[in-house]
């Protein structure tokens, strides 16, 4: 039995039973390494998805949409360095040969096989070398971490992770990719999780929702959001047990861990944002209402000005309380209270004298936290979100040249 909610020592999002994924370099990205990786399970699985509420969607997030209808996937099929967003109907045509080929790798149904993409908008999949590549790629164990590689684009680290389900043998793991075009919308680029425990479809699909709501809508780099934002998740009950459903005795087990792993991942991806140097953690408590809370905390962590005094380390804490009083949140200026790190720099809506040294300090560590009280009820929530650096400009200023 696993112990509790834990993390697995170099988890992956092949951890749980049953699951094998593998990765090549089939020359889509321009520099070279792996972009091109398949995940499968040896059994058809109960799937669900959320995806990207951009108008514009990219072909793989119309094919996973259509496919997903049913609450049914065997393997997802992923590339990088070409998004297949903006490329009409030939996009559709490319995404489905995709599927068909990873099926082949798969021993699959075509219908079975989930895509996604990520990469340059508005340029067409190379099928030649995808083509290629995919005879290339071979499935193990311990192939999750090669397909955590083959996800990134201007990602700097893979980001994966497992965790168990307390009570039961289950596991769930995760990988993500992303490090712009984040922001509350669905937020992370790409997302793949698995799990060995049999979950039944309607609360799979509900416990996604609650899982990314608070984690990776909770994120925010740049105030983009991707064309091709895609969270799946694949339980093929391979570890056993009963089926899990809405009220049954592990449903509260399985939230618990979804969300950990989760929110792991949002952390991770903010952590790793485009020319991030520091992790900025925005905790809104005392707010009327979960969503007003959910909505102050995320204007924060978005706030150019907020995000360029964290990089500069100044403790120019009013760019705080302005971000907050244009959120459309109910504010109560004599009523706030704000920190950062363990340093209150504001009671009852008044400055307070502080060490303006302190306050740097806390504020060139590798992790800032802020906490703001507005005093008004019992809600809170918490976000996630990056410095802004110049590097930031420099990666998107010649992201395809």
């Amino acid at each position: 039995m696993k112990n509790g909610t834990e993390f697995i020592p170099s988890g992956s999002v092949t951890s749980p039973e049953g699951f094998q994924a593998g990765a090549t370099g089939a020359g889509i990205k321009k520099k070279s390494g792996l972009d091109l990786g398949i995940l499968s399970s040896e059994v058809p699985c109960v799937a669900a998805g959320m995806f990207t509420t951009n108008r514009v969607k990219a072909a793989p997030v119309i094919l996973c949409q259509q496919r997903l209808r049913n609450g049914k996937a065997r393997a997802v099929v992923v590339n990088s360095g070409c998004a297949n967003a903006c490329t009409g109907e030939r996009g559709l045509v490319d995404g489905t040969e995709m599927a068909e080929l990873a099926a082949g790798v798969v021993g699959a149904v075509p219908e079975e096989v989930l895509v996604a993409s990520t990469g340059v908008i508005g340029q067409p999949l190379p099928m030649a070398r995808l083509r290629a590549g995919m005879g290339q790629i071979t499935l193990s164990r311990d192939g999750g971490h090669e397909l955590a590689r083959a996800m990134m684009t201007t990602d700097t680290v893979p980001k994966e992770v497992a965790v168990g389900i307390e009570g039961s043998e289950a596991i769930i793991g995760g990988a993500v990719k992303g490090s712009g075009m984040i922001h509350p919308d669905l937020a992370t680029l790409l997302c793949f999780l698995t799990t060995d425990a049999s979950v039944a479809l309607d609360f799979l699909r509900s416990a996604l929702r609650r899982a990314v709501d608070i984690s990776f809508n909770m994120v925010s780099i740049d105030t983009d959001t991707s064309t091709n934002d895609t969270v799946l998740i694949l339980a093929n009950g391979l570890a056993g047990g009963g089926t899990i459903s809405r009220g049954s005795r592990q449903a509260d087990a399985f939230q618990q861990a979804l969300d950990k792993l989760c929110v792991h991942l949002a952390k991770a991806t903010a952590r790793d944002g485009e020319g991030a140097t520091r992790l900025i953690e925005v905790t809104v408590s005392g707010a009327p209402g979960p969503a007003e809370a959910k909505l102050a905390a995320r204007t924060i962590v978005s706030s150019p000005l907020v995000k360029s005094a964290v990089h500069g380390s100044d403790p120019n804490w009013g760019r705080i309380l302005a971000a907050v009083g244009r959120s459309g949140v109910e504010v109560i200026a004599e009523k706030i209270e704000l920190h950062i790190g363990h340093i209150c720099l504001v009671r009852d809506g008044c400055p307070l004298p502080f060490n303006e040294a302190e306050v740097v300090q806390v504020l060139k560590g590798g992790e800032v936290p802020i906490a703001l009280n507005l005093n008004l009820g019992n809600a809170e929530a918490t976000a996630w979100g990056c410095d802004l650096s110049e590097e930031y400009v420099t990666i998107n200023s010649q992201y395809t040249t």
